[in-house]
């Protein structure tokens, strides 16, 4: 077929006038962004268009869609136009799936057959142009092809052309980003009539997205069916289950006319295209589907779409590793193009589930998914081309840096990058399958192992949408079980109340299994049940786990989840392929495996050491031979003769983290550390420093010699600690410390009472009124510098006067004192003149 006869059967769609303007573009320049609307047909007319360029030279035309789907679709579409069958002149490539031939000329793929393709070949030989189609929405494999091809086109194809095309990103941006002309199609967007729910609607229907679709979509779409009496209906949903709920909701409630199809990548081809097709004369049709069918995907006789405002989409948490879904309000972006699809054949009805203050609130436009991902599989494919640091490429958004990190220490982990960063041949091997590095090296392991049946039945499991659906009042129950759903794959039926198997999901898994088996050469052989918690460990070598409680489990990370084990055996070890998120981890998907697995194929991972730590319920040291794998204990066995120098730094920090009052003081250590003190206040170049700042930064000094041997607190409380105090001061140093700071100072009635140095600016003689008759002044302590606080007690010990100055007590306030003692001790002598008076300990009748 020539190129003339393309353009006479080209429909007449928005972008056709801008094509003799792209055509130009791509003739002078090798790379080219078009901006058009939702449904102005760049997908549909583009790729022809370009067919009958004289740079193309016979070269394919290689045009990427970021879903299965759309990329089938679109491949149906241009072959419909040119009357031939898929396969011909148009063809696509898939995972699992291909139509094509010797005459195609024009080849519809998904973004990972792309990098592929440039992996395989970087010159991409016989290959004229690759179009980025729905470049928007900004996939990670988008982001990566386009990567590769801006270098590959630098280095070694500078003939090679490169087409962006987008409907709401911002073009000027990246046609500067890319040094590119930008080519503008105004399109013909049929006018599409927007209403909001009310803000009471949304205020009854709750904040949660489930509860909240499952009240206001059913009720939206028997409204729209019930007032607008033509057309179809397109009905965007987060998920599957949301799709599935609406559905239920739905049963009996529509009119006889009405069919509901569901729309999503996991339904079979025939399913998808009864769900694209025009309804049947007389019917009508309502499609429940997620954002797939946002672009690309033409659904015919779609008039009116109902938004549920919400999407779903995989988010990787640095702080876990794990990848997670999560269900996030729709961009503003998204929902015009969600509002589009009901303008693209006339005039249509979109009605949002949301207030119209809400919609100020939404987001510009989502993240790209290189922010959010887990870039494992982006960082095995640059190693494998030949690049160790990410922004040695050219990126319109830069992975971050942390994600880049553990990308690495995993693909180390397994096995696909040497200490370097370079791919080592098991890592290309991984990247060849077209798998998730995880899967691959599961793929990989398990076939060298003998296990290789096995190995591609648990990776095509494990890398499509769970097999096992919850139904009824267990709807939100977690069946973790792995194996029984490798039982259900080898034929055994289903036995366990309130779940169904998903044939669709069976279905595809199955296909998946037997491909990578043909690619392997793996006969198919019987599934080796009691290697999947082996198979499973090996590809989330991070996720391997320890029971820790009935019910909880404590993975290698440390992170804790909930496990119901009430369907299964519990066992010691665990390999977690599947976390859910919600705000309790609870584990969705895991198998049993045993530590002699552990010790054997897990061996370079696993850490054997001496460990001494402080055991705070019996307060003693515990030493131990241990072998640990990341946060789980292994084997452990006493330790008998552990490294003494370790004995004595565990005290130590159990000092230091107790604090230095911790320490067992006794009433004599604690007076001689408060008169060291006070010596120090005094002259703190002559003595030592012993607050607790200073008797913890010298540790080593004046503790650590005494702690060897030890192994408890009882041990330590055993210790001297007034003669480790003075263990530093000579006998002729102590001598001056006991006259500059003695314990005891005797009073005129020959006791002797103990000073107390608590405050050690002010030392405190505390002393019975009636012994201290007769003494004039004040007694001094260190060589008469300091005057000693003098508490005048009652006979009862109670303070009745505090005083530096005797000689003015006596003269001024005793008197005062003698009235209120005379009166409440009368046995006791209260002389009018104290300084002539003799000093007693006792009464009258008994003076001592």
């Amino acid at each position: 077929m020539s190129t003339s006869e393309f353009n006479l059967s080209l429909p007449d769609l928005p972008v056709k006038e801008a094509l003799p303007r792209l055509v130009e573009a791509l003739e002078n320049k090798n790379r080219v962004v078009l901006e058009a609307p939702p449904g102005a047909g760049k997908t549909t007319l583009v790729p022809l268009a370009l067919l009958n360029t004289a740079w193309r030279q016979g070269g394919k035309i290689i045009m990427l869609e970021p879903r299965r789907l759309a990329a089938r679709a679109a491949a149906q579409r241009l072959s419909d136009l040119i009357n031939e069958p898929v396969g011909q002149t148009v063809g696509y490539r898939v995972r699992l799936e291909r139509a094509i031939s010797a005459q195609t000329q024009i080849e519809v793929v998904t973004e990972g057959i792309l990098t592929r393709l440039l992996q395989d070949d970087p010159a991409l030989e016989g290959i004229a142009a690759i179009i980025f189609d729905e470049f928007h929405e900004r996939s990670l494999q988008a982001d990566l092809g386009l990567a590769l091809a801006l270098d590959a086109q630098a280095v070694l194809r500078p003939d090679l052309r490169l087409l962006v095309m987008s409907a709401t990103l911002d073009a000027t941006a990246v046609g500067n980003w890319l040094e590119a002309p930008v080519i503008r199609s105004e399109g013909r967007m049929f006018p599409v009539e927007t209403y909001y729910a009310t803000p009471a609607e949304v205020a009854a229907a709750g904040n949660r997205p489930g509860e909240k679709l499952k009240q206001l979509v059913p009720k939206y779409i028997q409204q729209a069916l019930q007032k607008h009496p033509v057309g179809d209906l397109l009905v965007f949903l987060p998920g599957l289950g949301e799709m599935r709920t609406v559905n239920q909701q739905l049963e009996g409630k529509l009119p006889p006319e009405a069919d509901v199809h569901l729309l999503h990548g996991e339904l079979s081809l025939a399913q998808q295209q009864a769900a694209i097709q025009p309804a049947i004369l007389g019917r009508r049709k309502i499609v429940l589907a997620t954002s797939i069918a946002e672009t690309s995907l033409t659904i015919e006789g779609v008039k009116i779409v109902i938004d549920g405002g919400y999407a779903r989409v995989a988010k990787f948490i640095p702080r876990s590793g794990l990848t997670t879904l999560i269900t996030l309000l729709v961009s503003q972006a998204a929902a015009d193009q969600r509002r589009g699809r009901a303008g693209r054949l006339g005039p249509g009805i979109c009605y949002r589930l949301w207030t119209s203050a809400e919609q100020l609130l939404l987001p510009a436009r989502q993240s790209p998914e290189i922010c959010e991902a887990d870039l494992s599989s982006l960082m095995l494919e640059l190693a494998i081309w030949g690049i160790k640091e990410p922004m040695a490429l050219k990126w319109l958004d830069a992975p971050p840096a942390a994600a880049v990190s553990l990308a690495r220490d995993l693909l180390q982990r397994l096995e696909a990058l040497d200490q370097n960063s370079k791919p080592t041949k098991h890592g290309k091997e991984l990247a060849a399958l077209g798998l998730p590095p995880r899967l691959g090296h599961l793929v990989r392991r398990g076939h060298k192992l003998g296990l290789g049946n096995t190995a591609c039945s648990l990776a095509a499991l494990l890398a499509e949408r769970d097999i096992l659906k919850a139904i009824g009042l267990v709807r939100d129950q977690i069946l973790p079980d792995l194996q029984l759903r490798l039982e259900i794959l080898a034929g055994k039926s289903l036995q366990t109340p309130g779940f169904v198997v998903d044939a669709n999901t069976l279905r595809r898994v199955r296909e998946q299994a037997r491909s990578l088996r043909q690619r392997l050469r793996e006969p198919e052989s019987p599934i080796d049940l009691d290697a999947i918690g082996l198979l499973t460990g090996l590809a989330y070598p991070d996720r391997l786990a320890q029971k820790e409680t009935s019910g909880r489990i404590k993975l290698v990370t440390g992170q804790r989840a909930a496990l119901h084990t009430e369907l299964f055996n519990e066992s010691e070890f665990y390999a977690v392929a599947h976390l859910d998120n919600s705000s309790q981890p609870r584990v969705a998907l895991v198998a049993s495996l045993t530590k002699a697995e552990i010790l054997k194929y897990f061996a370079g991972q696993i850490n054997q050491q001496q460990e001494v730590r402080w055991d705070a319920q019996t307060e003693r040291i515990v030493a131990r031979q241990v072998k640990t794998l990341g946060a789980l204990m292994l084997e452990e066995s006493p330790l008998q003769n552990p490294d003494p120098e370790i004995l004595v730094e565990t005290l130590l920090q159990v000092i230091r983290d107790k604090g230095i009052n911790r320490l067992p003081w006794s009433g004599e250590a604690q007076n001689t550390r408060q008169r060291l003190a006070f010596l120090h206040y005094l002259e703190p170049e002559k003595w030592p420093d012993v607050s607790d700042e200073a008797l913890t930064i010298n540790l080593n000094e004046w503790l650590r010699p005494h702690l060897q041997g030890l192994k408890s607190w009882e041990q330590v409380a055993r210790l001297n600690l007034t003669q480790l105090l003075l263990a530093n001061l000579s006998w002729e140093k102590q001598q001056e410390m006991d006259k500059l700071a003695p314990t005891h100072l005797e009073v005129p009635s020959g006791s002797l009472i103990a000073l107390d140095y608590t405050v050690k600016e002010s030392p405190v003689l505390a002393v019975r009124l009636q012994e201290v008759f007769g003494m004039i002044d004040t007694p001094q302590i260190a060589g008469g510098r300091v005057p000693l606080l003098i508490h005048l007690l009652s006979p009862a010990s109670r303070p009745v006067q505090v005083t530096r100055d005797l000689r003015s007590f006596w003269r001024n306030g005793y008197f005062e004192v003698r009235k209120d003692l005379r009166g409440r001790y009368p046995k006791h002598h209260w002389p009018e003149d104290p300084l002539s008076a003799p000093p007693t300990r006792g009464t009258k009748k008994r003076p001592q």
